[in-house]
């Protein structure tokens, strides 16, 4: 087979990548194998809440030091006493000047803020520059501004969990999970195989692609579900003015629909205006779609209604079982 660079070879179960260097990266069932295995001597999370906790967990053998930038005192301490990181500070530039390694662990317009305007002059030549923004086009197009020798990707792990600080950090969080990088135009292929060998130390997924194609495939699969949440429970509300009995009778399907209308309202404010436009166009999609429920059910084609719903549970069951299978160990 000619060895291509750069390019993905999509095979049933196991994705590979030919590397710059003619080495293979294998992803399958969470194992991976990199060009030589993720190492840094000293690594810095900026943002100390669970997400980031947990990247200072999962890559503590892998570091050799690991800061924190965090303004929660009590969160700095907590890290500190349960020895999540070896250092802790307030200061942004005291705490990445020494950084081989700086993750980027806040939300959306804070990190773009911190790229723009104070960052790029605080970083050595050579950093490895990670985010984990839950959008990227606009975080990418701001690090394509960072100095020269600044080495950015994009990136951002599809995971979570609805508890939120560091003391919910888990170690084991990223592990099985797709984490999405995306190049910017400081990505050289040096920065771009670091940051390969830096998902595989999670335990991660890793899946390559252009910023702007994961804004439209996020706000798909989580932006367009946190809306839809929203107005279910904002529907609910109004019927609740009429008869409050309706939140009495709220059970399990209620509780699964509206658990996203839970989440943090500013941190979402930030993530749609940040992906307006595909989140309109798949707004724009599901009324389509809501629509041809509707009309079916006011005309009564039960029939039809019913038809048009297997395809969609059939979709779903696969996702969900395709899902669970990537939990396991």
């Amino acid at each position: 087979m000619e060895q291509q660079p750069y390019a993905l070879i999509s095979i049933p179960i196991t994705r590979l990548w030919w590397m710059s260097n003619g080495s293979l990266y294998v992803g399958a069932n969470g194992k991976h194998m990199t060009s030589g295995g993720f190492r840094t001597r000293h690594l810095t999370v900026v943002g100390l809440g669970m997400m980031g906790g947990s990247l200072a967990m999962a890559l503590r053998e892998q570091a050799e030091h690991i800061t924190a930038v965090e303004v929660s005192a009590e969160s700095r301490d907590y890290a500190l006493k349960q020895g999540i990181v070896d250092t802790a500070t307030d200061d942004l530039q005291a705490g990445v000047k020494d950084a081989e390694t700086v993750i980027l662990c806040a939300p959306v317009r804070i990190i773009q803020s911190m790229v723009k305007q104070r960052i790029g002059a605080w970083l050595r030549s050579n950093t490895l520059l990670i985010d984990i923004g839950s959008t990227k086009q606009d975080i990418c197009e701001a690090m394509a501004s960072l100095p020269i020798g600044i080495q950015a990707v994009g990136g951002h792990p599809m995971t979570g969990k609805d508890a939120s600080g560091v003391q919910f950090a888990d170690r084991n969080l990223y592990r099985n999970r797709p984490f999405v990088l995306c190049p910017t135009r400081r990505t050289t292929p040096a920065a771009r195989l670091r940051a390969l060998d830096l998902v595989a130390a999670l335990g991660a997924i890793p899946f390559e692609m252009e910023a702007q194609r994961h804004d439209r495939l996020v706000a798909a699969i989580s932006h367009l579900p946190y809306l839809l949440s929203a107005a279910l429970v904002a529907t609910v509300a109004k019927e609740g003015e009429v008869d409050p009995t309706v939140w009495e009778l709220a059970a399990g399907g209620f509780r699964d629909m509206s658990r996203l209308a839970g989440q943090d309202v500013v941190m979402m404010g930030d993530i749609l205006s940040t992906n307006t436009t595909a989140v309109a166009t798949l707004l724009a999609l599901f009324r389509v779609q809501l629509a041809q429920l509707e009309a079916m059910l006011i005309s009564q084609e039960h029939d039809q209604l019913a038809r048009s719903l297997y395809p969609t549970r059939e979709a779903r069951l696969n996702w969900y079982q395709r899902y669970e299978n990537g939990h396991k160990t």
